[in-house]
């Protein structure tokens, strides 16, 4: 399964998760992210990804769930957990805060996945971004930074 879309972030960031993952923010403030270090332990314990762009704007992303994408030879490679299979891809304004959940309504994509653990290639070529996922062992990081693409 693969597919494209394009999305508007005005938070310079998209984001990877699933809604399971990060249950427990649901009542946090909706920017709960923008504190470095809440971002880099939900990112570390496999919860959410946040790809920071470094600039807002429109962006195109192409995802594949199988080796049909872009050869993603010199890709980053973080890992997610996969809790409930609901997973959301899009602009990270739209993350689990302030007692929302993205939708239908959000941009991005909400992908149906078996839960389990996951390996995402992350590669970036000015406004194009391919985001390759594939069944992991692993579940968590260990980045001492947050993740810039």
């Amino acid at each position: 399964m693969n597919g494209k879309f394009q999305f508007f972030t005005d938070t310079a960031a998209l984001c990877l998760y699933d809604l399971a993952a990060l249950k427990h923010r649901v009542e946090d403030t909706p920017d709960w992210w923008s504190i470095a270090e809440d971002e880099l332990i939900e990112v570390n314990a496999g919860n959410c990804l946040f790809l920071n762009l470094g600039e807002d704007g429109q962006y195109e992303v192409t995802w594949s769930l199988d080796d049909a994408g872009k050869e993603l030879e010199n890709a980053q490679v973080y890992h997610l957990r996969v809790p409930s299979g609901n997973v959301y891809l899009g602009a990270a304004e739209d993350v689990t805060g302030g007692e929302l959940e993205p939708d239908e309504s959000c941009g991005g994509v909400l992908l149906q996945m078996e839960p389990g653990n996951y390996a995402c290639m992350i590669l970036r070529e000015s406004n194009q971004i391919w985001v390759t996922i594939k069944p992991s062992l692993q579940s968590e990081n260990s980045l001492n930074d947050l993740i810039r693409i």
